[in-house]
């Protein structure tokens, strides 16, 4: 019998994280040590924008580099788990009330592989992902996360990857930069939120104003986060593995429920 397993939203920020040892790198190269291995992980990536929803269905999944411009030992990077089709065909049956649709045509992106590279070294584990629809609003992503919650009994580790703070266009290029003070405000409102059961407060972060939108200027980091939000269960203890900001105006912020 499989024991439960927590879910984890993990922020990934630059994908030179993959190839750092800093604080956050050894904060996730240890965020594992307390859970049960996992038979598969799911990932839910802010670097996956599709029409409709789509899970990754094939058992060599492609490492896909998308991103340009960055240091060689990047690209020289491999991450190359197998045999995760027939976890993927159990979810979309799991949701096929839901629309959700199998495709080859994805991998694993940076959002998947530059965190797992950490967290599951050997890569001896099989990996897939989940795609953000996005015709969707909110709420619908939060109503999918939460119907994913029978995997959780399966053994399938669910992470939500992407930045609950993430502005590009105002980052600082020192990495150790001191956080925007707007970008400190709106993580810490929303580590109190998941702290808290306070869903609507996730689900409705535009509430917070300024900060809010300075933060989260395009959705598809701060996503990830409703799906982990959707599987919170009234027992589950709520953990941070890792909470800081790179850049001034991306968090790093990486939380374990359950």
């Amino acid at each position: 019998m499989n024991k439960k397993m927590p879910v984890l939203f993990i922020g990934h920020g630059s994908p030179m994280n993959a190839v750092l040892h800093n604080e956050y790198t050894q904060a996730l190269s240890k965020s594992t040590q307390n859970i049960p291995k996992p038979e598969a992980i799911l990932v839910i990536s802010a670097h996956w924008e599709t029409n409709g929803t789509y899970i990754t269905a094939s058992d060599s999944p492609k490492q896909i580099y998308d991103f340009y411009g960055f240091p060689e030992e990047l690209y020289n990077l491999k991450y190359n788990p197998t045999g995760s089709k027939k976890y993927a065909e159990m979810v979309s049956k799991e949701l096929k009330n839901s629309k959700v649709m199998l495709t080859e045509k994805w991998g694993l992106d940076h959002g998947a592989w530059s965190v797992l590279s950490h967290m599951y070294p050997k890569a001896d584990i099989p990996v897939f992902q989940m795609s953000l629809n996005k015709l969707g609003d909110e709420q619908h992503h939060y109503n999918l996360g939460r119907k994913l919650s029978k995997l959780r009994e399966q053994g399938i580790l669910i992470i939500g990857s992407g930045d609950i703070v993430h502005n590009l266009g105002i980052m600082d290029y020192n990495m150790n930069a001191s956080p925007f003070q707007w970008a400190t405000e709106f993580d810490n409102y929303i580590c109190q939120a998941v702290v808290n059961r306070k869903h609507d407060n996730i689900i409705s972060y535009q509430n917070l104003g300024k900060s809010a939108q300075l933060s989260v200027p395009t959705k598809e980091h701060y996503l990830p986060l409703l799906y982990i939000a959707g599987l919170q269960e009234e027992s589950d203890e709520v953990n941070f593995i890792y909470k800081g900001i790179q850049h001034g105006s991306m968090s790093m912020t990486s939380i374990k429920i359950g």
